[in-house]
């Protein structure tokens, strides 16, 4: 009789177990995807900081032609000054 009423233990305790290891396997592939998301999202940020080096000398393209701008309208009004239209 005692056989029979330790039986349910027994399978209660399987089931845990089995529980328990399912739990464990998912943690642990969850922390193995974050740990490559991890890495993942600092070679982004390498290379968006490769990027935005590479594209800096655009913004004196800017300043350039703002100067070419200036000078092309000197250069126009001297011509209109001198009477050449």
């Amino acid at each position: 009789m005692a056989a029979v009423a330790l039986t349910g233990w027994y399978v209660g305790y399987v089931i845990a177990s089995v529980v328990i290891a399912i739990v464990v396997i998912l943690v642990s592939m969850i922390l193995a995807l974050a740990r490559r998301i991890g890495v993942q999202a600092d070679q982004i940020t390498s290379a968006l900081d490769e990027a935005r080096i590479n594209t800096l000398p655009l913004w004196d393209v800017d300043k350039i032609n703002g100067g070419v701008r200036s000078i092309t309208q000197s250069a126009r009004e001297a011509r209109q000054m001198l009477g050449g239209g």
